[in-house]
C-alpha cells in the first residue's frame, strides 16, 4: 500500500453562500472551478483546481469556520498576493517563517484559516 498524494482538500462552508466562496477562491485567488459530480450537485457547495490538486467547498450543516487547521497553498509571488488580499479587504496575519520559507495566513468569507508560503529567492 503506497499513498501517493493529496487528491483534494475540503473547507467547509454555511448554505447558499456558493456565489462568496466562487468569488473569493475562483475571482480574487485565480483558482478554476471544476464541475461537481451529478450526484453530489444538489448537496451545494463548489469545487475548484489550484495546480495539480482541488479544493473543496462543501455545505456544512452547523457550519463553524476552522480557525486552526488549514490548507497550505504554495504559491508564487507571496508579497503581490498578501497586497492583492488587503485591498481586497481580507484579514491577513503573519506567519512564523519557517527553515527555507515565507508565508502568512489569511481567512475565507467564511473565516477559515488558510496558509499561503512560497520558498525565498
Amino acid at each position: 500500500m503506497t499513498i501517493l498524494g493529496i487528491h483534494h482538500v475540503q473547507v467547509a462552508m454555511p448554505a447558499g453562500e456558493e456565489r462568496r466562496a466562487r468569488g473569493f477562491y475562483g475571482d480574487l485567488l485565480g483558482m478554476t472551478e471544476i464541475v461537481k459530480p451529478a450526484m453530489l450537485a444538489g448537496k451545494g457547495g463548489v469545487w475548484f483546481r489550484c495546480g495539480g490538486h482541488e479544493l473543496h467547498c462543501g455545505v456544512e450543516k452547523d457550519f463553524r469556520p476552522a480557525r486552526k487547521a488549514h490548507p497550505a497553498f504554495l504559491v508564487e509571488g507571496l508579497a503581490s498576493l498578501r497586497a492583492k488580499l488587503l485591498a481586497a479587504g481580507v484579514v491577513t496575519e503573519e506567519g512564523e517563517d519557517l527553515p527555507g520559507w515565507r508565508r502568512f495566513y489569511a481567512y475565507d468569507p467564511f473565516g477559515n484559516r488558510l496558509e499561503f508560503a512560497e520558498r525565498p529567492g
